[in-house]
C-alpha cells in the first residue's frame, strides 16, 4: 500500500500534465500507442542522462573549483546540458519520422511527453529516497519546470521539422540545435539558482519560475490556437 502511494504521488503530476497537453492538441489528436512510446522514450532518457552526468561529474572532479563555480559547472554541464540531450536524442529518434508529425504543436506534444516520461522516473527516485515531503515542492516546480523546458525544445523541434520538409537544411539544423540550447540554457539557470541556494538566488529563482511558467503557457496556448499542418 506504501509502495502504491509514493508511486501515485511520484507518478501522478507528470500524468495531469500530459492530459492538460493532450487537451491542447485541438486540431488532430495524436495517438495514444504513439505517445505512450514516447513516455517510454522519456524513462529511457532519464537513464542515459545518468551515465552523461557520472561521465561530467568525474571529468569535473579532476578539476579544482570554488564551490560556486562548481555549482554552476554542475548545473550547465552535468544537468542543463546532458538531461535536455538526453530527451532530445530520444525525442528525435521516437517521433521525428513518424507520419503523424504534421503539425508544429506536435512537435510540442511529443517533447513534453518525452520530458514528463523522464521527470515521472526521476521523481520516483526523489519519493523513494526522500519520502512524501519532497512529493509537493517537485509537483509545484520540477514536473512542471520540465514541462516549460520541453515547450521551448517542441516549439523549435516542430519548426525544424517544418523546415525538413520544405527541404530547408540550413533552417533545420538551427532550429534543432535551438531545441536543445535554449531548454538547456533554463534548465542550467533553474537548477543553478536551486543549487547556491542563498537569499538573493532563491528571489532570482522565484521570479525566473513564474516568467518561464507564464512565457510557456502562452506559447502553448498561442501555438495550439494557430496550429496549422505542415
Amino acid at each position: 500500500m506504501a509502495t502504491a502511494v509514493y508511486i501515485a504521488a511520484a507518478v501522478l503530476p507528470a500524468v495531469f500534465l500530459m492530459v492538460y497537453i493532450y487537451r491542447q492538441d485541438k486540431v488532430e489528436k495524436e495517438p495514444g500507442g504513439l505517445l505512450l512510446k514516447l513516455v517510454f522514450a522519456g524513462v529511457l532518457s532519464a537513464f542515459a542522462a545518468i551515465v552523461l552526468e557520472q561521465a561530467a561529474d568525474y571529468v569535473m572532479s579532476m578539476f579544482k573549483y570554488s564551490s560556486e563555480t562548481d555549482y554552476l559547472i554542475k548545473s550547465a554541464v552535468s544537468v542543463g546540458i546532458a538531461e535536455e540531450a538526453s530527451k532530445l536524442f530520444f525525442l528525435y529518434h521516437g517521433s521525428w519520422n513518424d507520419h503523424n508529425f504534421n503539425y508544429l504543436f506536435d512537435g510540442v506534444v511529443y517533447a513534453v511527453f518525452v520530458s514528463l516520461g523522464f521527470a515521472a522516473l526521476e521523481n520516483v527516485f526523489y519519493v523513494f529516497s526522500y519520502g512524501l515531503s519532497v512529493a509537493l515542492p517537485r509537483a509545484l516546480l520540477s514536473i512542471p519546470g520540465h514541462m516549460c523546458f520541453a515547450v521551448f525544445m517542441g516549439l523549435f523541434y516542430g519548426t525544424a521539422k517544418k523546415h525538413d520538409i520544405y527541404g530547408r537544411v540550413k533552417e533545420r539544423k538551427r532550429d534543432l540545435f535551438l531545441a536543445f540550447l535554449i531548454p538547456a540554457f533554463f534548465h542550467s539557470f533553474y537548477d543553478a539558482c536551486a543549487m547556491v541556494e542563498s537569499d538573493t538566488s532563491m528571489t532570482i529563482f522565484a521570479i525566473f519560475i513564474l516568467i518561464m511558467y507564464g512565457l510557456a503557457y502562452a506559447l502553448i496556448r498561442r501555438t495550439s490556437k494557430k496550429d496549422k499542418e505542415f
